[in-house]
């Protein structure tokens, strides 16, 4: 599992579960687990949706003005807020909290269980329930369920035999 320019897999607790092995040695978490949670603390950052607990010095007052709003964001980050909600949509509110609490605040699962008093080891269940439904959504599971590394077809999906000449 790799990040972009400016990932720090080192920060990342899917990272460190996606590389700790079973009782078997496969990975706690598959990889279409960790690239789904990883796009969305991804799409996550782009939406600038980290909340801001500092002053910002890099403009005007906002005196005799509304105060920022989705207005001031670029259509890439209007973007990403749209595949934010829409991924809080397809997994649902009971795990989507869980998921943005590990993969977009960096939290650890003894924190967020810590956090939200349950017991241990569950907000791992919980997560790679949560993570799996999220590959589901962004269509990396089917992909990875496909791409067992025999070639099922020669022609693309949607090509049809030509008969005669």
């Amino acid at each position: 599992m790799s990040g972009g320019p400016g990932f720090d897999e080192a920060e990342s607790p899917l990272a460190r579960l996606a590389s700790r092995k079973g009782k078997g040695g496969e990975p706690f978490l598959a990889e279409a687990e960790a690239m789904a949670g990883e796009r969305l603390r991804a799409d996550f950052t782009r939406g600038s949706l980290m909340p801001s607990v500092t002053q910002r010095w890099d403009g005007p007052p906002r005196a005799g003005r509304q105060a920022a709003g989705a207005g001031d964001l670029g259509d890439s980050a209007l973007d990403a807020r749209a595949r934010v909600n829409a991924a809080a949509e397809a997994v649902g509110p009971e795990l989507f909290g869980l998921l943005l609490d590990v993969c977009c605040f960096l939290k650890g699962l003894e924190t967020v269980e810590r956090e939200r008093q349950w017991p241990a080891r569950s907000a791992k269940v919980a997560l790679k329930a949560g993570l799996g439904i999220l590959s589901r959504h962004y269509g990396f599971a089917s992909r990875a369920a496909a791409d067992d590394g025999r070639i099922r077809r020669w022609a693309a999906p949607d090509a049809k035999p030509r008969v005669g000449g």
